[in-house]
């Protein structure tokens, strides 16, 4: 049976290929190329992917992704639709179903929303439930650098509180939707937000929540 992360891998494998690699992303400064070589990096570069959170680490993982972006794109993508090494933690399924199924889906998106005609997918309920499950246990970090107090809520009332504080703005989506609100794309993100109008601006262009 086809996990969650197995399958929007396949589909930013898909995504990258049709975009090209000189393709916008809503990454900021990165081409579909740049975010083909992070995908790789991630899974395959354990002494390098360290510096994706820690700054001692950062300038060894450019130079790697740098010199994975200098690969061909079609050997990027066939790396990303093969999947992790054997050995890797990723090849578990549950390590992958952790880790990868927001992940790829926030990627695919980065390269969907990039494109002047995008439209939001049709989410099946269970996914989007999958998505909602991780957002809710994330919340407070994703949200712990919001510049005001920050509530999420699905369209059926369910919330999750993702930063306490005054003034308290409270964003409504469709769980994939907050997904990528929560992941510093509040721009793309199809939302309704609810507060004083001032602490709303302010979320909207804050250039990281969270992690």
């Amino acid at each position: 049976m086809s996990t969650h992360a197995k399958r929007e891998r396949l589909l930013l494998a898909d995504l990258l290929e049709s975009a090209g690699p000189e393709a916008p992303t809503l990454c900021e400064n990165w081409t579909a190329r740049d975010l083909a070589a992070h995908v790789v990096v991630r899974e395959r570069r354990a002494d390098a992917a360290g510096g994706i959170l820690l700054k001692p680490l950062a300038a060894r993982l450019e130079r790697v992704q740098a010199e994975f972006a200098a690969k061909p794109y079609e050997e990027l993508i066939q790396l990303i639709r093969s999947g992790p090494p054997r050995m890797s933690p990723f090849a578990l399924k549950p390590i992958d179903e952790a880790s990868n199924t927001v992940e790829f889906f926030v990627h695919a998106e980065d390269v969907r929303r990039a494109q002047p005609d995008w439209s939001p997918r049709e989410l099946d309920p269970v996914f989007s439930d999958a998505l909602w499950s991780r957002v809710e246990k994330m919340a407070r970090v994703l949200g712990r650098k919001a510049p005001v107090g920050l509530v999420l809520r699905r369209p059926d009332g369910q919330t999750a509180v993702a930063h306490r504080g005054a003034p308290v703005v409270t964003v409504t989506g469709e769980p994939g939707e907050l997904t990528m609100f929560v992941f510093g794309r509040q721009a793309a993100a199809r939302v309704e937000m609810e507060g004083d109008k001032e602490a709303v601006d302010r979320l909207r262009t804050a250039k990281q929540l969270g992690v």
